[in-house]
């Protein structure tokens, strides 16, 4: 492991999810400590996007902005709202210039899927509709997310493909969660890895699933069919159970012909990133809204 991050490991909360609530406090809590970041020079807007129900977006607007992300964020599916994720939105905003749509998604396992998936989709739609008050051309729209969040956008991806949704320029799947089987090798063997380990993973597919059927929707690596889909940026790391389901759905993007860039990130874990005075972290970031400023503004 990078000694940068090995030396914060016993900051952070155990990988539990067996209680909800109290997975959340710890997530507040660890998100809080994050350094704040500068927001000078980004105009941040609370909104609400009409669905059933309507639901909550933060919108951090750069000036002269290349495109629009909507932003999805990590947690398993249950853990994360626009609080937490508001550091992370700032940064991504102001390395890549895009308008950050970030989603407040409905979270389980008080809302199950398709909740999650519909908010993000109803986002996604009124961004394409209301693209010129966000400033940007509905032609560079975006999705994207970190580990709960990468699942979602890819499967906002998917959906928008398949119901001629808006059309998507590009997906950004950082740490994805992909596949509920749980069936790769890192999957099967990381079972105690920081953060994110086998037990931890299982329980978000739990609280996100209950008793149904996991279906493409819910778990894009189920997804039969990958042509057609936008390029895509896809991160993973190291010691995550998450990483060879990302690696997989990378190269079967590639098979389907879908233009893909796959980084690979050594020594790292998953959510690591989030130890901002590692160089590696650094470079994680920096590349995320390299590649989505790239994306958006071709």
């Amino acid at each position: 492991m990078d000694p940068e991050l090995e030396a914060f490991l016993p900051l952070f909360p155990p990988a539990d999810l067996s209680d909800p609530i109290t997975a959340r406090k710890n997530l507040a809590g660890l998100a809080a400590s994050a350094p704040t970041p500068d927001t000078t020079e980004l105009e941040i807007e609370d909104r609400t996007v009409p669905a059933d129900p309507d639901v909550a977006v933060r919108i951090y607007r750069p000036h002269k902005p290349p495109g629009a992300v909507v932003w999805l964020h990590g947690g398993g599916f249950v853990m994360g709202d626009l609080d937490t994720e508001h550091p992370w939105a700032t940064r991504v905003a102001d390395g890549s210039g895009a308008v950050v749509i970030s989603v407040g998604y409905r979270r389980a396992p008080e809302h199950r899927f398709p909740a999650a998936l519909d908010d993000a989709y109803a986002v996604l739609t009124w961004a394409a509709e209301h693209a010129s008050e966000l400033g940007v051309d509905p032609a560079h729209l975006a999705v994207a997310g970190h580990s709960a969040g990468g699942g979602l956008a890819a499967a906002v991806a998917l959906r928008a493909r398949d119901q001629q949704g808006p059309p998507i320029r590009f997906q950004l799947l950082n740490q994805p969660e992909l596949d509920d089987r749980q069936d790769t090798w890192s999957a099967r063997h990381f079972t105690d890895t920081p953060w994110m380990t086998r037990d931890k993973l299982a329980a978000t597919w739990r609280h996100y699933l209950g008793s149904q059927a996991g279906s493409p929707y819910a778990a894009p690596a189920r997804a039969v069919d990958l042509s057609g889909l936008p390029p895509a940026y896809i991160a993973t790391a190291e010691f995550d159970p998450l990483r060879d389901e990302g690696i997989t759905y990378a190269l079967r993007l590639l098979q389907a012909g879908v233009p893909v860039e796959l980084h690979q990130w050594p020594g790292t874990f998953h959510g690591s990133q989030a130890i901002l005075s590692a160089e590696v972290s650094r470079r994680q970031i920096a590349e995320l809204a390299a590649a989505l400023h790239r994306a958006l503004a071709e």
